[in-house]
């Protein structure tokens, strides 16, 4: 992966101007340098989705400490503070404004925030004349506490989806959002955990190289929601390289754009290691009694299952591959573990968790252990 180091001496929220010729699209890319002033360098209309992490604007207080005496390590970088809400709103338009010229007429923008920032944001993207398709809810289901004590825990953060207008015929995959969720419409409230263990990405120092690195399952649904394989995804605010991670992983396009060299340089090493939709370990143990509803498609986001991985009934009668989707196929048979399982049986009804077996040490495992292994992370 060769990374462009072009870097931006300022954040200024004065829009640069456009070169006379666009730059080639350099895909699956890290742009070293500031998003305004890299994406004013891209072609009009070039890109099929975009999701923006910006800086929150957190206006963080002084320093917070934990109930023994440690400290909170909280976002206070440099990034994301700003002189006054009319700057954060300046750089916010300016952004806003070329991510519009290079999103193609039928794509899609996701931007997640806080609320500290999600409804300035929000007014901004409807100023530029995007249409708002759903605000979804990211329910933490391990939020941080808050340890003063004087605020309602904060666990959730909001994702704003939109088309270019309201008229554009975007992508939604609804099949396959039914599917991850076990044949039922996906709603707008996610739970899903923070990033944290061995997903979160270190430095060479071994702290954690990002303070808000956002979970590769919150990618992974939205990739799959409303992009095809092929399909070109750009972040400009890269990070350390989630998109990037998980867009390799389902097999689309993308393009970074980070100005800290420091997020690029884990980044790189990061998606170098990753494989297109490889398997990665979830260690947890669970107790079923008190915890919320798992759809099957949950435990591919995770990584828990790999789409391609073959499950068998107990008898070994029937094979079925695992879809990117959470859907099974299987002898001209397709939907959820439930809908195959019944038809293969020529049953009204089947309870795919401890039907479908998956092969591990040479032993079948029924499926519902997989479940009871996913909710121990909850």
């Amino acid at each position: 992966m060769n990374v462009v180091a072009r870097i931006a001496e300022t954040r200024a929220p004065v829009r640069p101007r456009r070169r006379s010729a666009a730059s080639p699209l350099a895909l699956d890319t890290i742009i070293l340098g500031d998003c305004i002033a890299e994406m004013a360098r891209l072609p009009d209309k070039c890109v099929d989705m975009i999701f923006a992490d910006p800086p929150y604007n957190l206006q963080l207080g002084g320093d917070l400490f934990r109930p023994e005496g440690g400290k909170v390590d909280a976002c206070d970088d440099d990034w994301d503070k700003f002189d006054s809400l009319a700057v954060y709103d300046d750089f916010t338009r300016d952004w806003l404004t070329e991510a519009r010229r290079i999103l193609k007429d039928d794509g899609t923008i996701w931007v997640i925030g806080s609320y500290h920032n999600i409804y300035r944001v929000g007014s901004l993207l409807q100023d530029e004349g995007f249409w708002i398709l759903n605000d979804i809810i990211w329910r933490k289901t391990n939020p941080m506490p808050n340890f003063r004590g004087t605020r309602f825990t904060n666990a959730h953060e909001t994702l704003l989806w939109c088309a270019k207008d309201e008229k554009a015929r975007y992508t939604f995959n609804y099949r396959a959002m039914k599917g991850l969720n076990d044949d039922l419409q996906m709603r707008s409230d996610w739970m899903l955990p923070i990033c944290s263990g061995g997903e979160r990405v270190k430095g060479d120092d071994g702290h954690k190289a990002h303070p808000t690195q956002k979970p590769e399952s919150l990618l992974y649904r939205i990739l799959l929601a409303c992009t095809k394989p092929g399909d070109i995804v750009l972040d400009p605010f890269f990070g350390t390289g989630t998109t990037g991670a998980v867009a390799r992983r389902l097999g689309r396009r993308w393009i970074g754009i980070e100005r800290e060299r420091d997020y690029v340089k884990v980044a790189r090493r990061r998606i170098d290691s990753t494989l297109p939709l490889d398997e990665s370990a979830m260690q947890t143990v669970a107790d079923m009694r008190s915890q919320p509803r798992v759809a099957f498609g949950l435990l591919v986001e995770s990584g828990a299952l790999s789409p391609g991985t073959t499950l068998t009934d107990s008898k070994r009668r029937w094979k079925a591959q695992v879809r990117a989707d959470g859907s099974l196929a299987c002898d001209g048979h397709m939907g959820s573990i439930h809908k195959v399982g019944a038809e293969l049986q020529g049953a009204p009804s089947c309870n795919g968790w401890t039907f479908w077996h998956v092969e591990q040490g040479g032993k079948l495992v029924e499926i519902d252990s997989l479940r009871q292994s996913h909710l121990a992370a909850l």
